[in-house]
């Protein structure tokens, strides 16, 4: 894979986990009032407000900013194509791949916030931080329902790593259908 490639790859992942986290900010309703939700929505506001007036939010769904978060992800997958072959064709398929490419990204997320939550939690256990604070705000959505089920073994958590396994496998299963 070249340097190029390498780049890319990283701004495309970037532009749609911004447009993912947007989603995710309003679907977990999120403080809006922190200073990386405020960053966020100020990021993509000037996309997703007039895609919002054909794009109506359903409840606490912001459709828009999931479905630019999937342009995105079929713009780098042809991006990729032709750099990859020097032509262009566009493949209906492509539309597909895309949904997996966006779905990956938001499942990296997860994986990587979690490990990004369980560290800080052993390393500041009691301190606050709005970055954190944020995140947790983000995956209370999916840790909640595993927590409930989970036997309750005092401090121990072991929610994450069942959550992390689970990612690990959709991960594994996206992957082989994207390659």
């Amino acid at each position: 894979m070249s340097s190029l490639n390498i780049v890319l790859g990283f701004v495309f992942d970037l532009a749609c986990l911004i447009f993912l986290l947007r989603f995710l900010l309003q679907a977990s309703g999120a403080d809006f009032y922190n200073t990386i939700s405020q960053a966020i929505v100020k990021a993509t506001d000037s996309i997703c407000k007039p895609l919002r007036l054909l794009i109506k939010p359903y409840a606490n769904f912001d459709f828009a900013s999931l479905l630019i978060a999937w342009l995105i992800s079929v713009i780098g997958i042809l991006v990729f194509q032709f750099l990859n072959s020097g032509t262009l064709v566009f493949i209906p398929f492509f539309l597909w791949l895309g949904v997996i490419k966006t779905l990956l990204v938001l499942t990296q997320f997860f994986k990587f916030t979690i490990i990004i939550i369980v560290i800080a939690s052993f390393l500041a256990p009691s301190g606050y931080n709005p970055v954190l604070a944020l995140l947790n705000q983000l995956l209370e959505p999916i840790m909640a329902p595993v927590r409930r089920v989970m036997p309750n073994l005092g401090p121990l958590d072991l929610s994450p790593m069942v959550v992390i396994l689970a990612i690990i496998l959709i991960e594994d299963m996206l992957s082989r259908s994207l390659f």
